[in-house]
């Protein structure tokens, strides 16, 4: 039992680490950098301006062209420094078409589809502005967020900028509506990196790279986003963020969508942890690498396992002391979990009908997050995720 009981307490760790616990050390760390006069230097100079280009690769987006233009052309900068850039490879909706009348959009269309990272690859070599900014056909961005980002890069250590990603708040909300809580939470991890050093990679609604330090990424990459600005943080540049400056969209329609794109993060995710292996080497990357490992490599490996690990080692131990013997601490986390898992069905029975009780959505959604992990990992060994991926349906 000795050997069961280390297992069990181990990945218990783990998993209270990866969710929860490095979060507390980070707020732990900064306290004590402010505390001792090491805090966050000056973020940036407000007169830097340089030109750039809003760039967007879409498929089939003709329902959203008209929202998008219209708020890039509001965005608080100066508009003659402003390009527009949309890449829509094999868009048979009438997207181009539609692109083509309006003023200041330049449109690179080809007839073939072979996914977002392909149509980045071809259209950066008609970026000619400093500064790139990368945002979805689907999204809005808030008013100032080109000028904030800009700003971070007036630091020439700066070689990537994130933006949050923010969902719509519903008055009616189901259990894909916390992905909003979720992304609340890694908006504060994000500062807390970003204060410590670099963020982790950056969200794909938002974000923007010095035009020089784009690397021509394979044609099979999920998780663009990730992969590109991870290798600009490679080079030793930091990636930086910046939270009032967003891009907004709705949640996934439900949960079967939601879990869809999720799987995708999840292969994704394992693709990219196989491609960045060299940033494991936490005596080279230092830093970088803690915070690596500690924000997006767990959540992609060993927490999940834990998560199943803890259970099962769990059951065990519960059996050996009496799995109704309450004075002990493996019965009581053994009817913890028991009890978690009873809410995150009966989260999933209250969707199923529609019937809005958050206390249970909270739990179904962090299972639909890794049972995604599962089943990312299955589709990542079959090689079976296209990166011409339908995306998820997103709630109106």
């Amino acid at each position: 039992m000795l050997t069961l009981k280390i297992i069990f307490w181990v990945f218990v760790f783990i998993i209270f680490y990866t969710y929860l616990g490095y979060g507390i050390l980070l707020f732990s760390i900064l306290s004590l950098r402010r505390f001792l006069g090491f805090g966050k230097p000056a973020r940036s100079n407000a007169l830097y301006e340089p030109e750039v280009t809003l760039f967007c690769a879409a498929y089939n987006e003709k329902d959203f062209v008209d929202a998008k233009v219209k708020n890039s052309n509001s965005l608080e900068y100066p508009e003659e420094k402003v390009h527009q850039i949309w890449i829509t490879d094999g868009s048979d909706d009438g997207t181009p078409d539609l692109l083509e009348k309006y003023k200041g959009v330049e449109v690179f269309h080809e007839p073939e589809r072979a996914g977002k990272i392909a149509a980045m690859n071809r259209g950066m070599q008609f970026v000619k502005t400093p500064i790139v900014i990368f945002s979805d056909g689907n999204t809005l961005l808030g008013k100032e967020s080109i000028r904030r980002i800009v700003n971070l890069f007036s630091n020439p250590k700066v070689g990537c900028v994130s933006g949050e990603k923010r969902i719509f708040d519903k008055e009616k909300d189901n259990a894909v509506g916390n992905e909003g809580i979720y992304w609340k939470y890694e908006s504060i991890l994000k500062k807390w990196d970003a204060e410590l050093y670099s963020v982790v990679g950056a969200a794909g609604e938002l974000f923007a790279i010095r035009t020089a330090l784009y690397q021509h990424v394979e044609a099979d990459t999920l998780l663009d986003d990730f992969v590109v600005s991870l290798r600009i943080a490679q080079q030793g540049y930091t990636i930086q963020y910046d939270p009032e400056a967003y891009a907004i969209e709705n949640s996934s329609e439900n949960v079967k969508e939601e879990l869809k794109r999720k799987i995708r993060i999840a292969a994704g995710g394992i693709q990219s942890i196989v491609r960045l292996r060299e940033l494991l080497n936490i005596f080279k990357y230092r830093t970088l690498s803690f915070q690596y490992i500690s924000h997006r490599v767990l959540r992609w490996t060993l927490a999940p396992l834990g998560l199943l690990i803890a259970f099962v080692s769990n059951f065990f131990l519960a059996l050996n002391v009496g799995i109704t013997n309450f004075s002990s601490i493996y019965s009581l986390i053994f009817w913890a979990q028991i009890a978690f898992y009873l809410a995150a069905f009966a989260g999933w029975f209250f969707e199923n009908r529609k019937i809005k009780v958050k206390l249970f959505f909270i739990p179904y959604y962090f299972f639909i997050m890794n049972l995604a992990v599962y089943l990312g990992f299955v589709r990542y060994l079959k090689g079976s995720q296209s990166v011409k991926w339908e995306r998820a349906k997103r709630g109106s």
